[in-house]
């Protein structure tokens, strides 16, 4: 329980900083989107090439990759039907389908790891999947489906491979899987930056926060509470049925439980802000998901502990 209450506790502070950071105004009127682009451009890709670089690749293949990917995709899936049925457009689609798949593992995900299932490495396979093929996805998707003004077809179709993000992610696999050792003055600078990731997407996250409405209230209220039930009830109720039809032991029903009932991760945020799309929705279904997420996980734990 400690971990659980921990790992929210860290992100809430920081949250609650920006907020107060948005209500005096101290970064002008612009300070949340600068904050966005900021880690979208230059802190996150940081951040993913040391991640990646630093990782065994052989952890990627396990049960709790195969079954906590199934659940995303299986959230992701019926959010797309959703999304298609009520006309939500594909770049709003794609920001809620991702606020009910995409799991909040590295600044919650690893504390709890830690203090809930006394391993930090559980969160690894998720981790990666959602590195290496959840977010390259889903940014394909978007950078298809909301271009910039003026762009022609063939930025258009350039743009996913021009995109920071997934330049970050595939030179850290390429470190990773040629086993290259990079010196000290050229992996040092990448993690400062790297480090600036998290707390620039809360402190950008809790700006948002300032001036808007109750959250699952608002004109996004279908989506958001689709994306939230999707992501609280929905994704860990089927990695626990696949957990059972695969015969995993006491201990890894558990890990794969826990780690998809973790909330949206915050990164969806700085998605939507980058992209210009479905920003309430992203910043409603976090915010919902992150409250609702305790009990979901404390229910587990006491359940299946």
């Amino acid at each position: 329980m400690t971990g659980v209450l921990a790992g929210f506790l860290v992100i809430g502070v920081v949250i609650g900083v920006g907020y107060l950071v948005g209500r005096r105004g101290v970064l002008g009127p612009h300070g949340q989107e600068v904050l966005s682009r900021a880690s979208f451009l230059v802190a996150t890709p940081a951040l993913l090439f040391t991640t990646l670089a630093g990782a065994e690749l052989g952890e990627v293949f396990s049960p709790v990759l195969l079954v906590t990917s199934l659940a995303a995709v299986a959230a992701i899936a019926v959010f797309a039907v959703v999304g298609v049925v009520c006309r939500w457009g594909l770049g709003r689609t794609t920001i809620g389908a991702l606020s009910a798949s995409m799991v909040n593992s590295a600044n919650l995900g690893i504390p709890i790891a830690i203090y809930v299932l006394g391993d930090a490495t559980a969160v690894a396979p998720l981790l990666l999947f959602q590195l290496v093929v959840l977010v390259p996805a889903s940014l394909v998707v978007l950078d298809l489906a909301v271009p910039g003004s003026g762009t022609t077809l063939r930025e258009r179709l350039l743009a996913p491979v021009t995109n920071p993000v997934l330049i970050g992610s595939a030179l850290g696999l390429l470190v990773s899987a040629f086993h290259v050792e990079l010196p000290a003055v050229v992996l040092d600078p990448v993690q400062l930056l790297g480090g600036l990731a998290v707390p620039a997407v809360l402190l950008a996250y809790g700006i948002s926060l300032h001036g808007s409405p109750v959250p699952g209230r608002g004109a996004e209220r279908a989506p958001v509470l689709t994306a939230v039930a999707l992501k609280l009830v929905g994704m860990p109720l089927v990695a626990w049925l696949l957990g059972l039809a695969l015969g995993l032991g006491p201990q890894t029903l558990f890990v794969v439980v826990v780690l998809c009932a973790l909330p949206a991760a915050q990164n969806i945020f700085t998605y939507a802000v980058t992209y210009r799309t479905a920003v309430d929705l992203a910043r409603e279904s976090i915010t919902l998901s992150t409250v609702g997420s305790i009990p979901v996980l404390l229910v587990v734990s006491a359940l299946l502990g």
